[in-house]
């Protein structure tokens, strides 16, 4: 069942600018993203990809402008959102389970500080949804790098989150797992909405909506598959399988 406020935009920026000590990183940014949409956000280093995702999740103010998320301040939406950082920090030798890992999405959720029954469940239940569940008692360092991504992917679920945002998760994972992680998101699409931050534009093409060019503003236009001509981007090189009805360079968008 959808929430009663589905029909609102998930996400709306307007007019949002942001500096660090006056070097300005974004400049005039309106981007509306709406319930169980799929924006994949690229563009070169430096461009404002990071500070763009902050901005969403309130973790930075904007100098001028608005974020809105689910109709009010990114605080106020902090616990509709799930977020999965590109890296993980841990200590390899520190004891930890893959069920302990995914139960920190539920910090917070009680007074006592310790994991409730419910937390657990919930916990478990989004291990199910990553096909996980039978590696929970297991050590999280043992796993391999796809499998550490989808741990992190569930405890971000277990927040029970709406909004998916992930900050290149693809980066430190093999081709077969990429794959089977690009099959992972499409299914939870069908009940949220997702943000990705990424560089591997190959398979994520095939699966987002739209594509976010970000490099100090944002332009964000629909993804398909290329039947031909190779497209210049942002990188300096070419994007493979995304049609634009312009052109990303280096310096900026310029329209056909």
């Amino acid at each position: 069942m959808q929430k009663k406020d589905s029909a609102k935009p998930v996400v709306q920026i307007k007019d949002l600018s942001f500096s660090y000590d006056r070097n300005a990183i974004l400049s005039d940014v309106n981007l509306t993203i709406h319930n169980l949409d799929s924006i994949c956000v690229v563009g070169p280093n430096g461009g404002g990809k990071t500070t763009l995702i902050k901005c969403i999740l309130g973790l930075l103010t904007p100098d001028k402008g608005t974020v809105t998320v689910f109709g009010g301040t990114p605080e106020q939406a902090r616990l509709r959102m799930g977020y999965v950082p590109q890296y993980a920090s841990f200590d390899p030798f520190f004891p930890i389970s893959v069920m302990e890992v995914v139960c920190m999405g539920r910090l917070g959720g009680s007074f006592s500080g310790k994991y409730s029954t419910k937390d657990k469940s919930l916990a478990i239940a989004a291990l199910e949804k990553v096909d996980l569940a039978k590696y929970a008692t297991h050590s999280f360092t043992a796993l391999s790098g796809g499998q550490r991504q989808r741990v992190l992917i569930a405890r971000a679920l277990a927040t029970g989150c709406e909004l998916l945002i992930l900050d290149e998760p693809t980066a430190n994972i093999d081709h077969t797992a990429e794959s089977r992680f690009f099959d992972l998101l499409s299914g939870l699409n069908e009940t949220m909405t997702i943000i990705m931050v990424t560089h591997e534009v190959g398979f994520a093409s095939t699966f987002f909506k739209r594509i976010a060019c970000v490099n100090n503003t944002v332009v964000i236009h629909p993804t398909s598959e290329l039947t031909g001509e190779l497209i210049q981007n942002m990188y300096g090189g070419d994007l493979q399988m995304i049609r634009h009805d312009h052109r990303c360079c280096e310096g900026r968008h310029s329209h056909d």
